[in-house]
């Protein structure tokens, strides 16, 4: 039987014409229009389209609207197609085992399958699924990124992303190898590399740049320190997913380190990232099509208003298809124009998830905002974790906020200043630092857990 390998399934040299890197990058995007921007979506959304209505996925969720092919005659019409969820995704799952139906891989007549899945936290996990041209374009997008960052050839880069069914670890390490040209260590978790193991690889390879999550890389920085390798090591940058949290700490902890913010999810690769300037996050537009919807009404927003971050992947037209996925991750577009004169909107970041908000005595609070409030305070090691508890006599429900102190750390202080942050009152509980640790998970999770709802 006669079929394409993976390089040979799509154009790479079109890919990188269309998606440039390095000062290509920069030159293109550099002083051009919004509107010679929106042309160049909108061709691409066109190809999507084509693809979209060849998957049973999108003929049912459109057709369930009543909507039809001619309906939909380019970019400025997108508002007229429903937005999905994972909720969406895992009942074709249920209805559609294995895979489900969004990913149009029936048969044999499909390009190379590339398949991993979500963590699975919250109950089965996800399939993700890509083809060869959807899954180099992301892996592009991040070493772009890096680049235009400052990653330099002489750097080596480790990673502390994990390697298992998970996107993420595989994820960069075909981002750094293919689209840079620095050296890469695959360290993974610390369940697949030891804490101590990962500063020790440190220390023998002279790694000069870090990629992970912030909250286990500020965790290396202590092991690192206790191990007695911490001032000889040279790390000068970190790639992290920074969200609410005050980047000041991590850099601190790793002796002045540069620290960088992006922005992505499983099923669309990097949405936005920072660029030299650290203002603000870049949404990489000649790919990626973000709208930010109001949570509750669906309804876009007015710049600097939060909402849920709505994606289109542009690109995405040969396996799973991406055509407005909400990510129920939140953020704002940021004002003004930026100081690299790069044509893209910029975000602020990922802010929460309005999935994963809680209302407490009638204010929205979002978990992962507590890490910038406690940031920088030497009486903390910066880990905490979020019990939604009710007392079952009066019914009152409660948020308790489990800190991990050094000691000297003062309750009635702190929830004054959570109250402050949050916009309401919260319980405070002590913990040893690493005593948060059995809650979060953080040494075998990528993303800590932050909530845990004890209410029933």
């Amino acid at each position: 039987m006669t079929y394409p390998t993976y390089f040979e399934a799509f154009d790479t040299r079109a890919m990188l014409d269309a998606y440039p890197v390095g000062d290509a990058f920069e030159a293109r995007y550099t002083g051009m229009s919004r509107d010679e921007l929106f042309a160049l979506q909108d061709a691409q959304f066109r190809k999507l389209m084509i693809r979209g209505w060849q998957i049973p996925f999108y003929q049912r969720l459109w057709g369930a609207r009543g909507i039809e092919p001619g309906d939909i005659r380019g970019l400025a019409d997108i508002t007229k197609l429903p937005t999905y969820d994972k909720s969406d995704l895992m009942a074709s799952v249920a209805e559609y085992a294995p895979f489900g139906d969004f990913a149009g891989i029936e048969g044999d007549d499909h390009p190379p399958v590339i398949f991993h899945t979500t963590s699975g936290t919250t109950g089965r996990p996800q399939p993700l699924l890509f083809g060869p041209k959807g899954r180099e374009v992301p892996n592009l997008l991040v070493g772009r990124m890096y680049r235009w960052q400052g990653l330099k050839p002489a750097d080596v880069v480790q990673s502390v992303y994990g390697h298992g069914m998970i996107n993420g670890g595989h994820y960069i390490r075909e981002a750094v190898t293919r689209y840079t040209n620095s050296i890469f260590l695959s360290a993974g978790t610390g369940i697949e590399t030891r804490s101590i193991n990962q500063v020790r690889l440190m220390a023998d390879f002279g790694v000069t740049v870090l990629a992970g999550f912030i909250d286990y890389l500020r965790k290396l920085a202590d092991v690192a320190r206790d191990e007695g390798l911490l001032e000889q090591l040279n790390i000068r940058m970190i790639f992290a997913h920074l969200g609410t949290e005050d980047r000041s700490a991590v850099e601190a902890a790793w002796g002045g380190a540069k620290a960088y913010d992006w922005y992505g999810v499983g099923d669309t690769g990097a949405i936005a990232g920072e660029g030299p300037d650290r203002n603000g996050l870049y949404v990489w537009e000649d790919a990626q099509y973000l709208e930010l919807l109001d949570v509750d009404s669906g309804a876009a927003i007015e710049t600097g208003d939060t909402g849920d971050m709505v994606v289109t992947c542009l690109y995405k037209d040969d396996i799973a298809p991406c055509i407005r996925f909400n990510t129920h991750d939140i953020t704002h577009e940021l004002a003004g124009q930026s100081d690299t004169g790069i044509v893209f909107k910029r975000i602020a970041g990922f802010k929460g998830r309005s999935d994963n908000m809680v209302k407490l005595r009638g204010i929205n609070v979002f978990p992962h905002a507590i890490g910038a409030i406690i940031e920088n305070r030497p009486d903390l090691t910066g880990e905490f974790v979020c019990r939604m508890v009710r007392d079952p006599a009066t019914q009152r429900e409660d948020m308790v906020v489990v800190l991990e102190s050094r000691g000297g750390s003062a309750r009635d202080e702190l929830a004054a200043v959570l109250r402050q942050g949050l916009g309401v009152e919260v319980l405070v509980e002590f913990e040893t630092p690493g005593g948060t640790a059995p809650l979060t998970q953080i040494d075998v999770r990528q993303k800590p857990i932050r909530l845990i709802d004890e209410r029933g």
